[in-house]
């Protein structure tokens, strides 16, 4: 290996994209991880300045350009100046998922429903 390639497992760690390197490495065997778009299912694939990287990271897909490598995990500043996001700058806040909830609300301190409660909720909700 040259000094301008690095596994790209630690790399991912040092860029501060996983909080431990175990956890890197689980997204490089998992075969969800594009190294220019082409699948890797190891975590030792050699990583290069130049080269493009597309993979899960919570509910977005991250798509980003290494710029340079490091040999260490520094600070967060440190490592937001590895790589470039190559996703559109969305003008709007991310989107927040709404949580559908298929219960009634009560009041703090009613208790449970009693039989004859439920039976007039479920006749609401047209349960049969």
């Amino acid at each position: 290996m040259s000094l301008k390639t690095l596994r790209i497992d630690k790399w991912l760690w040092y860029a501060r994209f996983f909080k431990s390197r175990t956890l890197a490495s689980k997204l490089c065997s998992s075969g969800k991880l594009r190294l220019n778009s082409q699948l890797i299912s190891k975590g030792h694939a050699t990583l290069k300045e130049g080269d493009v990287l597309t993979f899960p990271k919570e509910n977005n897909i991250k798509v980003i350009k290494v710029v340079s490598i490091a040999y260490r995990r520094g600070p967060a500043s440190e490592a937001s100046k590895l790589y470039q996001d190559l996703e559109p700058q969305q003008l709007v806040g991310p989107k927040k998922i709404k949580k559908i909830h298929n219960f009634a609300i009560r009041e703090a301190g009613a208790g449970r429903p009693t039989k004859a409660e439920r039976r007039a909720i479920d006749k609401l909700r047209e349960y049969d």
